[in-house]
């Protein structure tokens, strides 16, 4: 491998960001999960690292391995990835090994409560309340979320690209108060749309000669959108039951929804 002919550029670190970005999840299978387009992602740095067709044989193997994590998070190992490589050719294989088996389980931690559920929850739920309300600009906020991430993969590939092996030190104990982080934001802004989106209350109206009574202002003055809060607290309990999942408590919450608007329970 000759370092001045091997040299990665710009260039090479855009064709493996926009492979990934193409097929991250495409050659997704239950073998190896995302280990083909892992090693489809690298080709063009193999080709450029060993231009020996038997080497070239051993690095694409290396890289057909078992390989999971969140596909944003991704961009940064691919990264670290690349300037390992670059550095010591297969030499360094442990090394690269070590780095997508030791990252690949935090950042899909941190990947998928971030990118995964936070952030879609965050900015589809936004905009989904703004369509709903007749505001197009719904699916602009929806779409700017978009271009973002992928500039921001394209950042995380450069960032892993510097790093190199160092990311490992780097970031590992960074990891968990980016999660904690995200967490306390995600719950924060979630919570605040509760009310908004979850639309949900109690019709019934007492009545005693003059004397009229809403059940929902009473349970207004002792918690605002104290109904949406139950709902979405009972949901949130059923989901970590053994034989509950996001499906059934879909239907389950349609079905109930039909029975109690037609009993005058809920309205």
């Amino acid at each position: 491998m000759s370092d001045e002919k091997s040299k990665i550029t710009q260039k090479d670190l855009w064709k493996v960001n926009l492979r990934w970005l193409m097929a991250g999840q495409l050659g997704w299978n239950y073998e190896r999960m995302q280990g083909l387009p892992y090693c489809y992602s690298m080709i063009p740095i193999l080709k450029k690292l060993y231009p020996d067709r038997e080497e070239l044989k051993k690095a694409l193997k290396l890289h057909l391995q078992f390989y999971n994590t969140e596909p944003d998070m991704s961009h940064l190992i691919l990264g670290a990835n690349i300037a390992i490589e670059e550095e010591k050719g297969m030499e360094s294989k442990e090394a690269i090994t070590g780095i997508k088996t030791g990252l690949m389980g935090p950042f899909a931690g941190v990947g998928d409560t971030i990118f995964g559920v936070i952030a879609g929850t965050v900015f589809g739920s936004i905009a989904a309340y703004m369509a709903l309300n007749g505001n197009s600009l719904g699916i602009w906020i929806w779409t700017i979320w978009l271009v973002f991430r992928w500039i921001l993969r394209w950042w995380f590939i450069n960032l892993g690209y510097k790093q190199g092996s160092k990311l490992v030190t780097t970031l590992s104990g960074k990891l968990k108060n980016i999660t904690e982080a995200a967490n306390i934001l995600g719950l924060t802004v979630i919570g605040a749309l509760i009310p908004t989106v979850v639309r949900a209350n109690v019709p019934y109206v007492f009545e005693s000669g003059k004397v009229t009574m809403k059940l929902q202002e009473i349970l207004n003055q002792i918690m605002p959108a104290i109904i949406p809060v139950a709902l979405v607290a009972i949901v949130y309990w059923a989901l970590g039951k053994k034989k509950m999942n996001s499906t059934k408590a879909i239907l389950l919450l349609m079905i109930l929804a039909i029975i109690l608007f037609n009993l005058k329970v809920l309205g």
